[in-house]
């Protein structure tokens, strides 16, 4: 993968979206106007007289920016301290003409206040210097992953879903991963203080056999927990574990499936008690986020398309993939469970008529509840759901009832109304009283915000889902899927059978030549009005999607990710795309509304996933290791797991939950697409001398192995001084004198046998001291030192912890970069990219020679120069694959 985050602020991550137009264009020239989309909205149903000229004004507005801060909610308190402490007081004495600026301001009703909001103009942010050192502390936590750049309505949905550590999530449509990485934040929510409170009665000898911890954190203080996030495109699903993965967590895995028909997940059986065969069990989930692919209508203040291209077909081509989703949702769910379906668009056929077409087909009211959320998250303004509404077909055209376009289509034929649907009108019958005002809309007007809509289900009884009813659907050609869907909806309808394999269509019935060929083309019934096609909202060279604005963007505020698949594709990574359907295919008469899936030609081949293999408890590699560390016992030996077929540890070891252990082993070969889970843990070493461990601590699994590693690799820290060295020096020689300059750990790293060692910043209560805890990777080679972190991690915690821009400085700066000699588990690279992993694996290559030359003072400069030039080399890497 690619170098994380962009050096320059611009370029949204949510201004996907389809349709054409000029990529140069300034937002500033858009003609903000839409006489359909404007007379649509104007029904009194949706916005009230009184409250109709600021919803308008609002929506032709550009939208503010707005940033949450990630992680821990320790550490995002930590770096939010920074924010409040220092850059908010300067900016507040700033006055533009004779009045004081507006700095950014906390959005109220986010939980400690961690989400931030900004509306300063372009031209303050270039004139003041204030926000010129604010911009650079934005771009370095970005950079790193510590801030999140994040649409400020989009936040909403996770909130609602009232998760907590234990718990069993599915995000079904993730990418690109802000919302699944809030989701992942409340698994792992109180898991730090849990898991140092449960180390610290192991270490005392005060602890029983059993797990310790509270409930859901209880696994010796670690949370037992999951989220599965899900997106059906191959390509954002690696975007989506690009976002996820800084977050290094095992509870987290992710798949590549059509969220229509997501499969079940296999458990281990439940043995009988009689003798008979062990009875198939399914992983049901206590929460689900259904936050379906939608036209995008209220992203109207950051996407011009939406003023350019909005028509009524967009709605109403996505309605029946939604009303999929989350009916599949529901069938996943466990009883007392909640769904939360969210779109970010305004129009009620995707929203309420979605909501009350799903309640009526798994049972209506008794099975499904809408849950009141008035009361939650306090501060935040919100709009009841609508219990009524009218619907606008493709030609222009505002109907009332689903009476009136029968009453039409018998007398004048069906041109304009096709996939019209008794479901996109207000509920009658067994679902008309539904308690639809329970549903939350988010109008811009409220509180300078883009518009949203959320809805919280809670399954009141197991169901079974009803087929849907294509008799009152309007077809202008006939549909060669519509036994197929009818089939697929039967598969689906018992939550007590199995729901593999439905992603392909093997096994469903004989269908004529006509359905194969148009099911061949298209893959799934689903695809036809589901997602924005990947390369339009990540293929830079798409005449559709705008480019990188210019220096005068008032997006240059705020900082926006960006990164490079592996296919060498920069995908923008930020808010959820606008979803729009692709083009349809028109018929004789240019009727493209007429065709039932869209004629696009066949996706390639998916590339192979390696597989998932854990390691057995009682493997050889794994004793060294924990003699090495003095790992405690009780950190488990049964969830490492390596990716190759013969469960070789031959090169990297990942550390994964009891529970993903469980699913990705119970589901080997079913046919679910797993195209992650597993934090990495272990790294094995080129050369090493025979008392150093061939495997190092990967710094992305060092949080969740670090209380139960013994003192005998421990460095402890506490003057701020001697970190700063660290950071900005990198490889401090600590041979001869040179330990002397590295203060209080001097001794310490002078004495440390030679590998991979754990530097623990510790609080010591000074008001110059550190005010957060810390744990980071340190390498003690043979001549040298490192403080194993890339350098936009050292860089950020120089300017968060010091204020501090100094340059970094490594010895080995002036050499070629070139490629250890001999090293052949460097992998090669071109250009600037690199593999990663800078010191320990450059520094252990050349040991051998090394070790040939202690004593040899005229040889060691030569050698240093050497090991300096390598260790540069693989550090440079390391900083481009982060």
């Amino acid at each position: 993968m690619g170098k994380r985050g962009g050096k320059k602020f611009g370029r949204g991550g949510n201004r996907g979206g389809g349709g054409g137009g000029d990529r140069r264009i300034a937002w500033a020239t858009v003609d903000r106007s839409n006489e359909k989309f404007e007379r649509y909205y104007n029904e009194p149903e949706f916005i009230s007289d009184e409250e109709r000229e600021d919803f308008w004004a609002y929506l032709k507005r550009d939208l503010p920016n707005s940033f949450r801060f990630t992680g821990s909610r320790g550490h995002a308190l930590a770096v939010q301290e920074r924010l409040r402490d220092h850059f908010i007081p300067k900016i507040t004495s700033i006055k533009y003409e004779g009045e004081f600026v507006e700095p950014p301001q906390p959005v109220s009703w986010y939980p400690d206040q961690l989400a931030w909001s900004m509306t300063t103009p372009k031209q303050v942010i270039r004139r003041f210097a204030p926000f010129s050192s604010f911009q650079k502390f934005l771009v370095a936590e970005t950079e790193v992953g510590n801030i999140s750049r994040q649409e400020i309505v989009s936040m909403i949905p996770p909130l609602l879903m009232d998760l907590r550590p234990g718990m069993t999530c599915l995000d079904m449509c993730a990418a690109p991963g802000s919302k699944s990485c809030q989701l992942m934040e409340l698994i792992h929510a109180g898991e730090e203080e849990s898991i140092l409170a449960a180390g610290k009665k192991i270490s005392e000898g005060t602890a029983g056999p059993e797990p310790l911890g509270s409930e859901g954190l209880n696994d010796d203080g670690r949370t037992t927990g999951l989220l599965i996030a899900n997106d059906s495109d191959y390509k954002r699903s690696h975007m989506l574990i690009h976002q996820m993965k800084r977050l290094s967590s095992p509870n987290l895995i992710v798949t590549n499936h059509d969220a229509t028909m997501y499969p079940s997940i296999k458990l281990t059986p439940t043995p009988s008690t009689d003798g008979k065969p062990p009875k198939n069990r399914y992983l049901k989930f206590d929460r689900i986020l259904a936050d379906v692919p939608c036209s995008g209508d209220g992203t109207a203040r950051k996407n011009y398309n939406v003023w350019k291209d909005w028509n009524p077909s967009n709605g109403l081509g996505l309605h029946t993939t939604q009303v999929r989703i989350l009916v599949r949702a529901l069938q996943m769910l466990k009883v007392g469970g909640r769904v939360v379906y969210s779109t970010c668009s305004l129009n009620p056929i995707e929203n309420e008529a979605v909501v009350a077409s799903a309640i009526e087909r798994c049972g209506g009211a008794v099975n499904v509840k809408i849950i009141d959320c008035s009361q939650e998250l306090p501060g935040l303004k919100r709009k009841n759901g609508l219990k009524s509404w009218k619907v606008m077909d493709r030609e222009g055209r505002i109907w009332n009832n689903w009476n009136e376009v029968v009453e039409h289509k018998e007398a004048q034929g069906t041109e304009g109304l096709a996939r019209f649907s008794e479901s996109l009108f207000p509920p009658s019958g067994e679902t008309a009283d539904l308690p639809l005002e329970r549903c939350m809309r988010v109008y811009p007007h409220l509180q300078n915000t883009g518009g949203f809509f959320i809805t919280v289900l809670e399954k009141a009884a197991e169901i079974k889902a009803k087929p849907e009813d294509t008799a009152n659907v309007i077809k202008a050609t006939k549909t060669p899927v519509a036994s197929l869907v009818t089939e697929l909806d039967a598969r689906k309808n018992s939550d007590s059978e199995p729901f593999q394999k439905l992603d392909s269509l093997d096994g469903v019935a004989e269908l004529d030549p006509e359905t194969k060929e148009d099911l061949a083309k298209n893959e799934s019934v689903a695809e036809a009005t589901n997602q924005l096609p990947y390369s339009a909202t990540l293929d830079a060279s798409d005449a559709t999607v705008p480019v990188k604005r210019g220096a005068e963007d008032l997006e240059e505020a705020l900082p926006a990710k960006k990164t490079k698949l592996e296919d060498g594709t920069e995908a923008l990574v930020g808010d959820r795309p606008v979803h729009k359907p692709a083009p349809l295919p028109t018929d004789d008469a240019g009727d493209s509304s007429a065709a039932p899936l869209a004629d696009k030609p066949l996706k390639k081949k998916q590339p192979q996933e390696d597989p998932y293999k854990y390691l057995d408890p009682s493997h050889e590699e794994l004793d060294p290791i924990y003699k090495f560390y003095e790992l405690s016992d009780r950190f488990p030996r049964d969830r490492f797991m390596v990716r190759n077929a013969e469960a070789n540890p031959s090169r990297t070891v990942y550390y994964t939950s009891a529970l993903a252990r469980e699913i990705l082993s119970m589901n080997e070969g079913s046919g679910m697409k797993f195209v992650h889970c597993g934090v990495k843990m272990f790294v094995k070493q080129d050369a090493q001398r025979s008392d150093v461990c061939r495997w190092r601590i990967q710094t992305d699994g060092l949080k969740i192995i670090e209380p139960w590693l013994g003192p005998a690799r421990s460095v402890v820290l506490t003057q701020k001084e001697t970190l700063r060295k660290l950071l900005i020096e990198m490889f401090p020689k600590i041979t001869d004198d040179g330990w002397k300059n590295l203060g209080e750990i001097g001794e310490r790293v002078r004495d440390v046998p030679m590998g991979c060692s754990i530097l623990r910043v510790e609080p010591n209560g000074q008001p110059d001291g550190f005010t957060e805890r810390m744990v980071l990777p340190l390498w003690r080679s043979l001549f040298s030192l490192n403080l194993m972190l890339p350098k936009e991690e050292r860089r950020a915690m120089l300017l968060r912890i010091y204020n501090d821009t100094t340059p970094l400085v490594n010895p080995a700066g002036n050499f070629p970069k070139n490629k250890p000699a001999g090293n052949t588990s460097t992998p090669e690279v071109s250009g600037s990219e690199t593999p990663a992993e800078p010191t320990a694996e450059a520094e252990d290559s050349a040991l051998k020679n090394e070790n040939m030359q202690i004593g040899q003072d005229e040889q060691e400069h030569v050698e240093s120069r050497e090991t300096y030039g390598k260790a540069n080399d693989e550090e440079d890497r390391f900083n481009t694959t982060v």
